[in-house]
């Protein structure tokens, strides 16, 4: 039975020396270490076959990273030999693997495995392993410190500023800067070192203004935070504009009702603050009104149109920047700034008014047309009672003198005949039921004092 399996262990020997897949007999499972100073680090090696069925010889050394080599430990089964220097710092494991205890920075730089495997077949092969694995050694990275220069505020444009991020203690710190907690990467205006332990800002600008974190890290280490600092900017002033929740605004033309309190407001984009002031420039002169953000205007004072500005100084960067507009007074009318803000022509309310008034209108139209129809007048006139014709007036007449006078009537144009009306021309009145004609009037004419010879 034991001849079988040393059979088959001596078959897969050959098929891998013949495949050259020699790497199913040792594993390494990192090819880098970062060792921390002061701890151990063990340079595991795993082997994939019986170490009782195999011989193995092999030899760890150690390649500094000035290039010198040195042989640590030569082995032979469970056979160890220790380079006599390092016989406290270095021990073998059971299997092919090294550690090191307490590693320093002496220790940084490349491990090298040498390994022969005879497998005892008695054909006398032996399979050749070498393995090579790197270790750094680190000093923890401690809580960075940031300094800035100059450590006052800066004025926009006109100075630069450096940042410096150092630690106490860390061994290949890797720096890196954040303002408002972004990432800060590279610009025209940032100038970085090798190592980024420094910033230059040139120039500085308003976008730089903000907090600033350093982040330190290594191999070892994860990133630890510096505390923040603030870098002050004095800048502006920017974006200056006025104004108003009164009124109408088209462009730089605002529109107030008369009688009308109204309140502007100034503001722009500075640091630190503006100082603002108001100025009038009517009748071509120019008068200081008043100083702050707000300026109130009561339209009663003022006359058809009147121009103002607001002019915002900043007494740091010594710059200043001005608004200017022009202020009307008139009657914009119930609902008129809405409509204009909106861009509507009419409100559903003003629809419905103006609906309501046209049908209220016709409705009292066709009730006058009723009620005062001029046919029915001359109809009701001509057919009367002659005892109602003859009925003596408030003005004491007798008989035939109460009608007496001179009646005119007015005709309808191409309609009638004759210009005087007589009962035939009457009558032909209620023919013409469809024709929108109009008879426009009846006036009766009376002499004050008639005539005796009329009378008779």
């Amino acid at each position: 039975m034991e001849a079988r399996g040393r059979t088959a262990l001596y078959v897969c020997c050959v098929l891998f020396t013949l495949t050259d897949v020699s790497s199913e007999f040792i594993h390494v499972p990192s090819s880098i270490h970062h060792g921390i100073e002061g701890e151990q680090v063990l340079l595991s090696v795993e082997t994939r076959f019986p170490l009782d069925d195999v011989e193995i010889q092999g030899t760890w050394s150690h390649t500094r990273p000035s290039g010198i080599r040195t042989t640590l430990v030569t082995f032979r089964n469970e056979i160890t030999i220790t380079e006599m220097t390092y016989r406290d710092h270095l021990a073998r494991k059971p299997n092919v693997s090294l550690l090191i205890c307490k590693v320093n920075q002496d220790d940084e730089g490349e491990y090298h495995l040498n390994l022969n495997i005879d497998f005892l077949n008695g054909t006398g092969l032996v399979i050749k392993e070498e393995r090579t694995v790197y270790v750094t050694v680190d000093v923890p990275v401690s809580t960075p410190v940031i300094e800035k220069s100059p450590s006052y505020a800066v004025v926009e444009d006109k100075a630069n500023v450096t940042w410096t991020c150092s630690v106490e203690r860390g061994t290949r710190v890797v720096f890196q800067w954040l303002r408002d907690n972004v990432t800060l990467g590279l610009s025209d205006r940032y100038l970085f070192s090798q190592d980024n332990s420094t910033l230059l800002i040139s120039p500085v600008r308003k976008e730089d203004k903000g907090t600033y974190h350093c982040l330190a890290s290594n191999a070892v280490s994860q990133e630890r935070h510096s505390r923040a600092g603030e870098l002050n900017v004095y800048y502006g002033p920017y974006n200056l504009e006025v104004n108003s929740d009164q009124g109408l605004r088209t462009g730089e033309v605002f529109t107030i009702n008369p009688g009308e309190l109204v309140f502007f407001d100034c503001l722009a984009d500075s640091n630190p603050p503006n100082s603002y002031v108001w100025i009038s420039k009517s009748r071509n002169a120019t008068q200081v009104i008043t100083e702050g953000p707000r300026l109130e205007v009561r339209s009663y004072r003022l006359a058809q149109a009147e121009e103002y500005l607001c002019r915002a100084f900043n007494n740091v960067t010594q710059k200043q920047n001005e608004a200017q507009f022009t202020l009307v007074v008139a009657s914009l009318g119930t609902g008129k700034e809405k409509h204009s803000q909106d861009g509507s022509p009419v409100t559903p309310l003003a629809a419905i008014t103006v609906c309501s008034l046209f049908v209220i209108g016709c409705m009292l139209l066709f009730f006058l047309r009723r009620t005062c129809h001029p046919k029915r007048v001359l109809m009701s006139i001509y057919n009367r009672p002659l005892s109602e014709q003859k009925r003596p007036h408030r003005s004491g007449h007798e008989d035939a003198t109460e009608d007496f006078g001179i009646y005119e009537f007015v005709s309808i144009p191409g309609k009638m005949e004759s210009a005087q009306a007589s009962c035939r021309s009457l009558a032909r009145l209620e023919s013409v039921q469809d024709m929108h004609t109009t008879i426009y009037d009846v006036i009766r004419h009376v002499p004050e004092t008639p005539s005796h010879s009329l009378l008779e």
